[in-house]
């Protein structure tokens, strides 16, 4: 069964119903009301949800809307036969597996012959034998939920396979798919490319103040912060213990200071709740830019956020830097009650001329959200 993917992240669950022992439900299809009358009669006695009409055409419409576990279809009918919709159905369900039973007379071994070779699952004589009926359906039941569990289960594992389970961003494996994927695309269409690299600050001291589960709490703040700070093209995944890598794709200087900024603000003004009183938490930015003078390739990029974040780290954390070749120091400014239109950042020489770093001066809680921020801009090179 297909499932949807966020390019951010969030591994699917599966499926409860798939796990559960709902009733079944039948579409019978025969044009003789009587045969169509003791067909639905047995199949409700033994526990079945059966909805009955009398022609091909209207079993694929009613199939079509989706529920459906299994069809019981007669091979003569009008408008469309058994057979033209057995093959209808097994065209349409081709992702997903749905018995379908032919119900044909006992002489009629040329319509079940070609009804096997266009794909159904199997067949009943009339006249009906009750116990053979109900012990085919069931069986054609007990592949469909064994087929419906593995296809869940498999789809999960892929999911599962690229994505960080503690903060359902993707992993360090997918990224490096993606990432290779982006900067080949930025390379061919001569398009501006960006990195931010975020860490925690100060994590280490968490976790011994307040266990593994104070910062695991912690890390999933932030993960949820830099989510909502990002398109849905870019891609957020967990970079290592403390560390996110977020790739942004058409995305130049203006735009990457416009997203860490954000990440910043929702990191700095969302304390984490824990033994009944708010924690704060800060994170350290590094970005990275392509194309620039000393960035000419994937492994270049990485290594100049990298070198970005050491530096804010070095600085003293909770702020922004930003590889360039001139640097110069970016401080957000604005406080909680002026978060709509914040005052031009202020810039001041940097003492590591790589560089441009942010940081926050007044030090003070961040404690709206960042949807309350300006909308986020396209970020397309003008």
């Amino acid at each position: 069964m297909p499932i949807s993917e966020d390019i951010r992240g969030a591994p699917p669950s599966v499926p409860a119903e798939l796990l559960s022992s709902r009733p079944a439900r039948i579409v019978v299809a025969d044009d003789d009301r009587l045969a169509r009358q003791m067909l639905v009669s047995i199949l409700h006695k033994a526990g079945f949800q059966v909805e009955a009409v009398d022609d091909g055409q209207e079993a694929i419409e009613l199939i079509g809307r989706g529920g459906v576990d299994l069809a019981l279809l007669d091979i003569v009918m009008p408008r469309l036969t058994g057979l033209e919709a057995c093959r209808l159905l097994k065209s349409m369900t081709s992702e997903t597996f749905l018995p379908v039973v032919l119900v044909t007379v006992k002489t009629d071994t040329a319509s079940r012959v070609e009804g096997l070779k266009i794909g159904a699952d199997d067949y009943v004589c009339k006249p009906f034998e009750e116990e053979e009926l109900l012990a085919r359906v069931a069986a054609m039941l007990r592949i469909k939920r064994l087929h419906d569990h593995v296809a869940a289960q498999r789809a999960y594992l892929e999911q599962l396979s690229i994505h960080d389970e503690m903060t359902g961003l993707y992993n360090y494996r997918y990224l490096f798919t993606r990432l290779n994927e982006e900067f080949k695309r930025a390379e061919r269409y001569h398009e501006p490319f960006a990195c931010v690299l975020v860490d925690i600050d100060r994590l280490k001291a968490m976790n011994e103040a307040g266990g593994r589960t104070l910062g695991d709490a912690v890390i999933r703040r932030v993960a949820d912060g830099i989510r909502r700070s990002v398109r849905e093209v870019d891609v957020v995944a967990r970079y290592g213990g403390e560390e996110f890598l977020i790739v942004l794709p058409s995305t130049h200087f203006a735009g990457s200071l416009t997203v860490a900024e954000r990440i910043w603000r929702e990191a700095s003004g969302n304390p984490v709740e824990f033994g009944g009183e708010p924690r704060p938490c800060s994170v350290s930015i590094g970005v990275s830019l392509y194309p620039s003078r000393d960035v000419r390739t994937k492994d270049a990029l990485i290594r100049a956020a990298e070198s970005a974040l050491n530096q804010a780290k070095r600085e003293g954390g909770n702020r922004i830097c930003v590889f360039q070749q001139h640097g110069q120091i970016y401080t957000p400014t604005g406080s909680a009650e002026q978060p709509a239109a914040p005052p031009p950042p202020k810039l001041r020489r940097s003492s590591d001329p790589a560089f441009v770093a942010a940081q926050d001066d007044q030090r003070e809680p961040q404690t709206r959200r960042g949807t309350d921020l300006p909308p986020l801009p396209s970020r397309k090179p003008v």
